[in-house]
């Protein structure tokens, strides 16, 4: 977190100059402390054999110092950056301790690392170009974007995917035959490596058709060398072609070293998903897999065999509701939908509702600022981590105001969404226009989302705790203020702004 601008704020606003604008920005989270505080997960999975890739994120002044007890044999740490590299050679649940260490004093926090089949035990954590850049992106752009994830803070936050969407694309190449970079990805090791030296991963995008969304090639074709030119870029070219070039294409991006799979094309039909799957697999890397779009329900439980993620609607736009836009999918529309995918989520395998649409937005050069108000925008990030999906940022990082960063930096309300038990959120009530959202924890404490789908203010009297097997004395926690509030007994009240949300955390006191 970028502590000196979070000062500068707190002065000017104690002596009045920007007291207006604090109040209309409607900042809750509060500035990180300077001693440490490590986040992110308290699992982490990775399979035998495969280059390990962990980076502790700690929030504090710096110079900091990391140390990591118990720390398995064939993993090695950098104590300057809290990189944790290296290769496990066997099976097995080994229980850590990270340490951080600055001036201000010290913090701890236990870390389950698990090597075995599964990988992305929480959801991923990252940025993605699509809703920012659309096909103007480059390499430069996504260089300076992971560069913005290190100075805006949020990678201490537990941000740490820097993924490339459509547009990469040039023509098939290479030791493997696969699809290299066109004129504005020049040097994808390069980028990549350069990536994973500030302590990021890095992902990419690919589809099964003959062309892509945007019109680049893609990982089929009708020719067995997998010629691909600017004249397939025609809509009928969206279809699956002949030849398939997944295992080459799978074989370049680990050669590369990216991390993660964007693989989209609609019906994400099983022989395609299971033919990606396998190849990823097999190149002996870790390489998360994320299908879009528009996930066939039927298919849930076999995608949940094959994937990390699968998006489960199509494109969310910057609008709370539909009548709002013509095309896309809403915020509410999708984040109110997605009861029934929950059997189907849980560690290594997450539903996925789309990016986030925050900050500055805009698919292309020209971006606007998010049409979603301040209070939708709560209510989108807490809806995305109760439902523990995968969050990617979609707009662009080096231009994050002061509230879109303080959306994006509550380690509390992020905790929901990294919990290690991967449940996501159930509607459980609803009173008047509020819906009331609930998530077991791993801690066995519970997350309560009210959600105010109405136009006005509502104050909502809940009464039925017990119901929800959180009977007797319970702790309350405002998480979104990180504030303890007074503790219950079976009854709560809630003021919800429109288009709002209150976000708590009970924990019983016995």
């Amino acid at each position: 977190m970028n502590m000196t601008r979070w000062l500068i704020g707190l002065v000017l606003a104690a002596t009045g100059a920007l007291a207006e604008d604090l109040a209309v920005e409607k900042i809750l989270t509060p500035p990180p402390p300077a001693t440490p505080r490590i986040n992110g997960p308290t699992v982490f999975g990775v399979r035998p054999y495969v280059p390990f890739l962990y980076t502790i994120t700690a929030t504090g002044v710096r110079p900091m110092k990391f140390a990591v007890e118990n720390l398995p044999v064939g993993l090695n740490l950098d104590t300057n950056t809290g990189r944790i590299t290296g290769k496990l050679g066997q099976d097995g649940e080994f229980k850590v301790t990270l340490k951080a260490e600055n001036t201000k004093g010290k913090a701890e926090k236990k870390l389950r690392i698990v090597c075995g089949a599964k990988i992305c035990l929480t959801p991923p954590l990252g940025w993605n170009s699509w809703n920012c850049w659309a096909t103007a992106v480059d390499q430069d752009k996504v260089l300076r974007s992971a560069r913005a994830m290190i100075t805006s803070g949020l990678k201490d936050h537990g941000w740490s995917f820097i993924n490339i969407d459509d547009s990469w694309q040039g023509v098939r190449g290479g030791l493997f035959g696969g699809i290299q970079g066109n004129e504005k990805f020049p040097d994808m090791k390069k980028l990549a490596d350069e990536i994973h030296a500030l302590g990021l991963k890095v992902g990419i995008y690919s589809t099964p058709w003959i062309t892509s969304y945007a019109k680049f090639c893609g990982g089929s074709s009708e020719n067995a060398d997998g010629t691909w030119t600017g004249a397939l870029r025609d809509q009928k070219f969206r279809k699956h072609g002949k030849y398939s070039f997944a295992v080459a294409d799978a074989k370049q991006w680990a050669a590369w070293g990216f991390d993660y799979l964007k693989y989209d094309w609609n019906p994400n039909d099983l022989k395609h998903v299971k033919e990606m799957s396998d190849a990823l697999t097999a190149t002996g890397r870790d390489i998360v897999y994320s299908l879009s779009n528009s996930a066939p329900f039927a298919n849930a439980g076999d995608l949940a065999q094959l994937a990390n993620c699968w998006r489960t609607t199509g494109d969310i736009v910057d609008f709370w509701d539909h009548s709002d836009q013509g095309w896309g999918y809403s915020v509410s529309e999708i984040g109110f939908s997605q009861d029934r995918w929950e059997p189907f989520t849980g560690p290594g395998h997450w539903n996925d509702p789309d990016m986030l649409v925050v900050g500055h937005v805009g698919w292309g050069p020209q971006l606007h600022a998010t049409h979603l108000t301040r209070d939708e925008q709560y209510a989108h990030i807490s809806l995305w981590c109760l439902l523990s999906a995968p969050l990617l940022i979609g707009c662009d990082i080096e231009k994050l105001d002061a509230f879109t960063l303080s959306l994006l930096s509550n380690d509390e309300v992020l905790a929901l969404d990294q919990d290690a038990l991967g449940k996501q959120a159930m509607r459980v009530a609803t009173l008047g226009p509020v819906d009331i959202l609930l998530k077991e924890l791993d801690d066995g404490g519970h997350a309560l989302g009210f959600f105010n789908r109405g136009g006005q203010e509502y104050t909502a009297e809940f009464n039925k705790l017990s119901k929800l097997h959180l009977g007797g004395k319970q702790k309350v926690r405002d998480l979104w203020r990180q504030q303890d509030l007074p503790d219950t007994n079976g009854k709560l009240s809630v003021k919800v702004p429109a288009h709002g949300v209150v976000l708590l955390k009970l924990a019983s006191t016995k």
